[in-house]
C-alpha cells in the first residue's frame, strides 16, 4: 500500500494573503464556522463582519446558538502580539462578550498564559479561547484547515447566568450535577483523578482526561430513565477503532455491555444503568456508580490508547 506524506503549509499567507480580505470572509461562510464550532464545541451564529466597537471593529461578531450568548472573534495571521491582546479585552467589553475566540498562526508563550490566567480570574460566565490555525495536506491534495486549540476555559462548555426561568428539567439536572460534585468530595480517588466541573442545567457532564482528541462524558437522560458514563472522541476514527479492536476486553474490565456509537464525525463508548433522576433518594447511588465507571474508564483508555 502505498501512502502519501502529510505536509503542514507554514506559509499562511500564501493561502491568505490578508487577513481582514481574505481570511475573515472565509471563516465567516458557514461551512468554515461550522468547523470551528466543532472545535471549540460551541454552535457559533454569524452576526456580522467587521463589526463596529466604537471607532473599531471586530473581525467577527457571532452568537451562541440556543443560548444567545455573544461571541467576538479576533484574526492574526502571525504570532501573538500584545496589540491583539489589548484589542480582544476592548472588543469583548463593548460587544458585552461571553465568549472570546482568538485565532493565531502562532501563540507565544506570554500570551498563552494571559489567557489562561483570564479564564482563571473572570466570572464562571466568560470563556477564552486562543487558537492556531494551521493548513495541512498530502501530496498535491487541496490544503486542508485545521484549528488547533492551545488555551480554552476549564469548563468549556459553561452555560448562561443561572436563570430563574430555567425549566424544571433543566433546574433538577443542575441540581443533580450539584450534589455530584458534593458527594464527590467523599471519594478520594475520584477527586485525586479528575477536576470537578462547575454544575450546569444539562444533561451532561465533561471530564478531561489529558487529551484534546476525547474526553469522559457522563449524562442523564430523562426520558429513558438512564445515566451513561463512557468516552467521547471528537473526530479522530483511529483512536475509536483502538479502542473498539479491544471491544471485549473493555466490556469485560469495565464489568457492564458496552455501546459503541460511531457517527459521521464524533464516536464514542458508552455504558449505562436504569436511574430515575426525579427519585432523588437514590441519587448517591447514581453518583457512586459514575464514580466507579469513569475510574474504570480513565484505567481503559490508558491501557489500550497506546
Amino acid at each position: 500500500m502505498k501512502l502519501g506524506k502529510l505536509e503542514k503549509i507554514t506559509d499562511l499567507r500564501s493561502i491568505w494573503k490578508h487577513e481582514a480580505k481574505d481570511f475573515t470572509p472565509w471563516l465567516a461562510k458557514e461551512e468554515n464556522l461550522e468547523l470551528l464550532s466543532e472545535a471549540v464545541g460551541i454552535d457559533i451564529i454569524l452576526e456580522e463582519q467587521e463589526s463596529n466597537v466604537g471607532d473599531f471593529s471586530v473581525d467577527l461578531y457571532a452568537t451562541e446558538e440556543g443560548t444567545g450568548r455573544k461571541i467576538i472573534i479576533e484574526n492574526q495571521l502571525e504570532e501573538t502580539n500584545h496589540d491583539h491582546l489589548g484589542k480582544i479585552i476592548t472588543y469583548a467589553s463593548g460587544k458585552d462578550a461571553e465568549v472570546i475566540i482568538w485565532i493565531v498562526k502562532k501563540a507565544r508563550d506570554e500570551h498563552r498564559k494571559a489567557i489562561e490566567w483570564l479564564n482563571q480570574h473572570t466570572d464562571e460566565n466568560s470563556a477564552f479561547f486562543l487558537i492556531e490555525i494551521e493548513v495541512w495536506k498530502i501530496n498535491d491534495s487541496e490544503p486542508a484547515p485545521k484549528f488547533s486549540i492551545i488555551e480554552r476555559p476549564n469548563d468549556w462548555a459553561k452555560a448562561m447566568k443561572k436563570s430563574t426561568s430555567l425549566s424544571e428539567s433543566a433546574s433538577l439536572k443542575q441540581e443533580f450535577w450539584k450534589e455530584f460534585n458534593n458527594h464527590a468530595n467523599s471519594n478520594a480517588t475520584f477527586t485525586k483523578t479528575f477536576k470537578l466541573r462547575t454544575p450546569q442545567a444539562q444533561h451532561w457532564y465533561d471530564l478531561a482526561v489529558g487529551s484534546s482528541a476525547y474526553h469522559i462524558d457522563m449524562t442523564v437522560n430523562t426520558q429513558k430513565n438512564v445515566i451513561t458514563a463512557g468516552i467521547y472522541i471528537n473526530e479522530d476514527k483511529t483512536i475509536f477503532k483502538k479502542f473498539k479492536d479491544h471491544a471485549e476486553e473493555i466490556e469485560k474490565e469495565l464489568g457492564t455491555t458496552v455501546e459503541w456509537r460511531d457517527a459521521k464525525k464524533a464516536s464514542r463508548f458508552i455504558v449505562s444503568k436504569p436511574f430515575d433522576i426525579n427519585k432523588c433518594e437514590n441519587w448517591e447511588q447514581g453518583f457512586a456508580w459514575l464514580y466507579e465507571m469513569c475510574l474504570k474508564i480513565k484505567a481503559v483508555i490508558k491501557k489500550y490508547d497506546k
